[in-house]
């Protein structure tokens, strides 16, 4: 089920919070030793919150729709008295003496971790899996990969094992990890979701955001989730908003820009740009206006965002990395180590293309509300390594991001959603883009082209 539709069933007393918890603990033991989607569980942790919930509704209590649910928590957001291991050897025993934010933010609106899911190590990838803890495997295909880095809060969601979980986005490790494993993932506006308590990867570049079946269940998640946070330098001090308000039923009124850059096109294969199509079409009988329109040198804004997380990635893990290289797997240690090599002038460049594009968008949203796009250029490669199969060539598996790494640097809100599935039976998607705080609107429109579609309502035979 839904989170919107488990928390109705709770509201009326037609499901307590504890069977919940037990459903989702039962289904978790039945698939997890197909999947291995989390590093920590919290299944003895879960009973006790869920029996709370449920005394809390009983006595009238009743927070709003998270109330009693369970939520998987990328193993990078803190967790007081439950370790974070951020995917790493360097980190495997830090017990945070704290919870993030916005977990106590969600569990102040009655949810409660159900347990610390699976991740690239700290999140410095966009397929390569962890080889500490294991390759998450993509429900919808045991040999494909799921994505990153939230990798396992893709593949619990898309099997049933939690309803919602949340995950870091600072390439695309919301939007890629829910694209390819059938869901909707939201990426919202810098700052508007705090990064307190969340091991950072690249600080001007990270948004937290979640990872559930429909956009109105990131709406629920999101009026629970935003706020600001004195304790998070980048957090934004706007205004509250409803986002479960901001739902509607068509796009009438709404001009949409549907991208054609080469940056996007000279790599998404048949498939995905079939199914895109068919979105765009149905995106204009909802009523939208739809307009091909480019952003140009994409390339560049993609290599700035590269470029920008090299240098503050080393700066991060400057003093473990050269205290205990050994516990990082090397191919992220030749990551964060490139940063060593970065040149201060190469970092100071890549703000000005930064700077450039936002003047870019700005411009390109005083004529469109939207602009949308693929999410990924292909369904799930397969987890043998091959990368993505291109008519003229091969591609590494880790530019799943590429599509939606160069909506990063300027902020922007953008959410992916289902829209078809290939021959092999592997989730497609696109993604709409807002202006910065237009995230009701983002999440509003995915609404409308869920209410006309069903793709997000299937579910992996696992």
């Amino acid at each position: 089920m839904t989170v919107a539709e488990l928390g109705k069933r709770i509201k009326a007393k037609d499901v307590s919070p504890v069977e919940v918890a037990e459903a989702f603990i039962e289904r978790t033991a039945a698939t997890e030793p197909q999947l291995n989607a989390w590093i920590t569980q919290l299944p003895d942790q879960s009973r006790a919150a869920a029996k709370q919930a449920e005394a809390e509704i009983t006595a009238g209590n009743y927070k709003g729709p998270l109330h009693g649910i369970p939520v998987g928590l990328k193993d990078l957001f803190w967790t007081k008295g439950v370790r974070t291991t951020s995917g790493s050897a360097i980190t495997k025993d830090f017990v945070p003496s704290e919870d993030a934010t916005v977990v106590a933010k969600l569990q102040d609106a009655g949810a409660y971790a159900f347990g610390k899911t699976n991740m690239v190590e700290y999140a410095y990838g966009g397929s390569e899996h962890n080889a500490i803890y294991g390759a998450p495997k993509n429900p919808w295909g045991l040999d494909h990969i799921t994505g990153g880095s939230s990798s396992g809060s893709g593949a619990a969601v898309a099997a049933g094992q939690v309803p919602i979980a949340l995950g870091s986005d600072t390439a695309g490790s919301v939007r890629a990890p829910a694209a390819l494993c059938g869901l909707t993932g939201l990426k919202p506006t810098y700052g508007l979701v705090s990064r307190y308590g969340v091991s950072p990867l690249s600080w001007s570049l990270d948004h937290v955001g979640p990872l559930a079946h429909t956009a109105e269940d990131v709406a629920i998640a999101m009026n629970a989730m935003v706020g600001y946070d004195a304790k998070d330098p980048g957090s934004a001090n706007h205004a509250p908003e409803d986002y479960l308000a901001g739902l509607r039923g068509d796009l009438s009124g709404l001009r949409i820009g549907v991208l054609q850059d080469d940056f996007i096109w000279d790599v998404t294969v048949p498939e995905v740009k079939a199914a895109f199509d068919d979105a765009v079409a149905q995106i204009s009988a909802l009523g939208a206006a739809t307009e091909a329109v480019s952003i140009g040198n994409l390339e560049r804004l993609a290599a700035a965002q590269f470029t920008i997380t090299t240098a503050e990635a080393n700066t991060y893990h400057h003093e473990m990395i050269q205290r205990a290289p050994e516990l990082y797997h090397p191919v992220i240690r030749r990551r964060i180590e490139a940063g060593f090599f970065m040149p201060a002038a190469a970092y100071v460049q890549a703000q000005r293309v930064r700077a450039l594009f936002e003047e870019r968008y700005a411009n390109l949203f005083e004529t469109f509300d939207l602009l949308v796009a693929p999410t990924t250029p292909s369904p799930a490669p397969a987890a043998n390594g091959q990368g993505i199969r291109l008519p003229n060539g091969e591609m590494p598996s880790r530019e799943t991001v590429r599509l939606t790494r160069v909506f990063n640097p300027n902020g922007l809100p953008a959410i992916t959603m289902p829209t078809g599935f290939s021959e092999q039976g592997l989730p497609m998607a696109a993604q709409f883009v807002g202006k910065r705080f237009s995230d009701a609107l983002v999440i509003g429109a995915a609404h409308a082209y869920q209410q006309a579609t069903d793709w997000h309502t299937r579910r992996p035979s696992l």
